[in-house]
Parts: structure tokens; C-alpha cells; sequence
């Protein structure tokens, strides 16, 4: 018996031990976004001879104190004339900040300025404390608390949070192949969240899959996206309404047919509706909801040359001008090596004019001119989106994009 007890004691102090590890690996990797080998080796450069004086902000402040709220893209702009240049910052104080993502609030930036080269030093680093930190004592038993991680975000994600949940890029056979909403109870119009509804896969039945839930994404319309120089459709854009959970799958049943006969019929799968942005009805499509990412956005420039356009403003198909903070679409995707966090710049082009100052009345066009930043955040094989970060003037379908140096 004794034996026995200490066998199943051992086995769970390797299962907690083995939990414990887990947790500890999953928070490592939540708490620590990548950092790419050209970052690395652009940091280590600037170390070793700092940033020119010219690459400064205008109005760098010689002292900053972090605060809550603050972005590292935001900070790299306080210093930096280009944010995407972010590499450099870190360079500049390489020896104190080992991981560029872990600034925190309540440290103070110090700008050092000798032999026309700037350098960034740290007046807190972390870990560093005044006072020996109260000792509290606690009780032998289990405790579960998350780990907490106050450290400085890239950008805020506030403003793509609720978007992240919405686009739904699909090609031309994704989208022929897309289920369907083909009757509702009571032969309502409308459906709304807490309804049920049924559905029909086109091309292979919507089928139980009984060891998980099966989510759905809800689309209408399902606009194509248009390249702005050739006309080439890239991919389709859904609109999404809303999102369903399948409670029952395909099948079929005999049905009682004339004259005594039998005939088999369909029975569609039953959904449910979960939640709505907008009222669904039949004719509605459905596509699986796709497995959520660890979501990371590292501002950088391409290492590639690119040259791409503007192809829509997310939300609607008439509005043809975008301001900052919203998302547009782009004629690049994963096939032209378009990464989540690349950085390009939106260019302008220069109005078509006659010189009225010549006799001959001569036809002129006026350079292409930068007009802001955008930061691409999701990226398909053809088209990716991108929010706007900085801009000078209206950004419009069909603006070309370049990068960004």
C-alpha cells in the first residue's frame, strides 16, 4: 500500500512539475516577441557607433519618463525622424535594453548628444529598487495567478482589435465552395443572435465534427478587390454579419413520395446564431472560423524593394479616400513577401498642369510626393490590410506605396 501511494505521489509531482513548465514556457513566449537577425545586427551597428545627430527628431527630448499608454512606435517618434527605424533606438542603449519589446512605464530615457552621434541611456533598468521590497508571508497552499506583463506594446491594437475579428479575404473557388443559410424557423426574415437557422455545404455537407466546437463566420456580398493598375481581381472581400455554431450536421431521410413511393430528402444541418453585427437571412454564406494568432506587429521596412497600390478603404466600396487610423487594402500579399509589421510609405501623385508661365502652354506633372505611413497587420496570398499610421493629406484608391526610406 505504501508503495503504491508513493508511486501516484510521484506521478503527480511530475504532472504539476511538467504544468508548471508548460505555464512557464507559454508566458515566456507571450511575454517575448520576435526579434528578426536584421533588427539584431542593425541594433549591434548603431551600438557600436551610435545614430547620426541628423536622424534625430527635431524635438527630441534630452529626458523622457515612460508612461502607461505609451508605444514603442510612439517613443521611436519622439527620437527618431523615421518610428520604423525603431532597430536604431534600441541600438542606442543596447547594453541595458536587451529586448527592444521590454520598456516599461515609470523608466526614464536619457538623449546623450557628443561627437555629432546620439546614444540612449537607461536611468532605471528594471530591477533596480530604492527600497528592499516588504517581505509578506504566506500560507502553504495553491495559488493560480496570471502573469502580469506591463511592458510597452508596439502600437495600439485598439484600433484593428475589433477589425481582427471581421475580414474575411477569400478567393474565387473559396468562395463558390462556401455553405449556405437555406431556411430558418418560422420562415423568418431576419435572424438575429440566440436563433436557429439551417445550412447546406455547396459542394461537401456541413458535417459534425464531435471532439470540438465548429465555429462559423457569417458573409454576404463578397466584393472583389480590384488591382488599381491592371484590374486583375486579387480576391474577394466578405462582408461579415455575424457568427454561427453548428449544432447538427448533414444528412438524409426517407421521405413518404406519391403514389406510395419513397424518395430521399436532405436534412440540412442546424446552426445557431451566436452573435450578430447586422441581421442575417437566407442566402447567407458560411466559412469555418479561422484558429486565432499570437498577434505581434514589429514596425519595419522590407528588406525587398516593393512597389504596390492602394485598393479599397475597409467597410465600404463607395468611399475612395481614407484617413489615418483606418485600414485600407493593399495589391500585395504572401507572395510578394509582405510580413505582418512591414512599414511602407504612401505616395502621391503629382498633379498634371499646364505651365501657363510658357507660350507653348507646355503639359507639366509634378513629383510624386511621400503622404504618410501605413503598417500592414494581416497579410493573405494576394492582398493583405493595413492601418494608417501617419498621413499628410487624404490617402485615395489606387495611391502607390514604396518603401518607406
Amino acid at each position: 500500500m505504501t508503495t503504491h501511494l508513493m508511486a501516484k505521489s510521484r506521478l503527480a509531482i511530475a504532472a504539476l512539475a511538467a504544468l508548471a513548465g508548460a505555464l512557464a514556457t507559454s508566458a515566456t513566449w507571450a511575454q517575448n516577441f520576435p526579434i528578426t537577425s536584421g533588427q539584431r545586427q542593425t541594433a549591434t551597428a548603431v551600438a557600436q557607433k551610435g545614430v547620426p545627430l541628423s536622424e534625430l527628431a527635431a524635438n527630441a527630448p534630452d529626458r523622457y519618463t515612460v508612461k502607461s499608454g505609451d508605444t514603442l512606435w510612439g517613443i521611436s517618434s519622439l527620437f527618431l525622424k523615421s518610428p520604423w527605424r525603431w532597430p536604431e533606438l534600441w541600438g542606442m542603449n543596447l547594453d541595458e535594453i536587451k529586448n527592444p519589446h521590454r520598456i516599461y512605464p515609470g523608466q526614464i530615457l536619457i538623449l546623450e548628444r557628443a561627437n555629432g552621434v546620439a546614444t540612449l541611456k537607461l536611468a532605471n533598468p528594471v530591477g533596480e529598487s530604492a527600497a528592499a521590497p516588504e517581505t509578506v508571508r504566506v500560507s502553504p497552499r495553491t495559488r493560480f495567478e496570471t502573469l502580469p506583463d506591463f511592458a510597452l506594446p508596439t502600437l495600439r491594437t485598439s484600433v484593428i482589435e475589433a477589425f481582427l475579428a471581421e475580414p474575411m479575404i477569400v478567393d474565387a473557388a473559396g468562395l463558390s465552395a462556401a455553405a449556405r443559410i437555406v431556411a430558418t424557423q418560422e420562415e423568418r426574415v431576419l435572424l438575429a443572435r440566440g436563433d436557429r437557422a439551417y445550412a447546406r455545404g455547396t459542394e461537401t455537407p456541413l458535417l459534425d465534427n464531435q471532439n470540438k466546437e465548429q465555429l462559423f463566420r457569417v458573409f454576404r456580398n463578397a466584393t472583389p478587390l480590384k488591382d488599381p493598375g491592371t484590374g486583375e481581381i486579387l480576391a474577394y472581400e466578405a462582408q461579415y454579419v455575424g457568427k454561427a455554431t453548428l449544432a447538427r450536421g448533414e444528412s438524409t431521410t426517407d421521405v413518404n413520395g406519391p403514389e406510395g413511393s419513397t424518395l430521399s430528402a436532405v436534412v440540412p444541418a442546424t446552426i445557431d446564431i451566436i452573435s450578430a453585427k447586422e441581421e442575417m437571412r437566407v442566402g447567407d454564406r458560411l466559412l469555418p472560423e479561422p484558429p486565432k494568432q499570437f498577434a505581434s506587429y514589429t514596425p519595419r521596412a522590407p528588406e525587398g524593394r516593393i512597389a504596390g497600390r492602394i485598393v479599397s478603404v475597409y467597410g465600404s466600396t463607395s468611399i475612395v479616400n481614407a484617413s489615418q487610423n483606418q485600414v485600407v487594402a493593399i495589391n500585395l500579399g504572401k507572395r510578394d513577401g509582405i510580413e505582418s509589421g512591414h512599414v511602407l510609405a504612401i505616395q502621391k501623385d503629382g498633379a498634371r498642369i499646364v505651365d501657363k508661365s510658357d507660350p507653348t502652354k507646355p503639359l507639366m506633372k509634378l513629383p510624386d510626393e511621400r503622404n504618410g505611413l501605413l503598417m500592414v497587420f494581416s497579410t493573405y496570398e494576394r492582398v493583405s490590410y493595413a492601418l494608417i499610421l501617419e498621413i499628410i493629406d487624404g490617402v485615395r484608391v489606387g495611391d502607390r506605396l514604396i518603401n518607406p526610406r
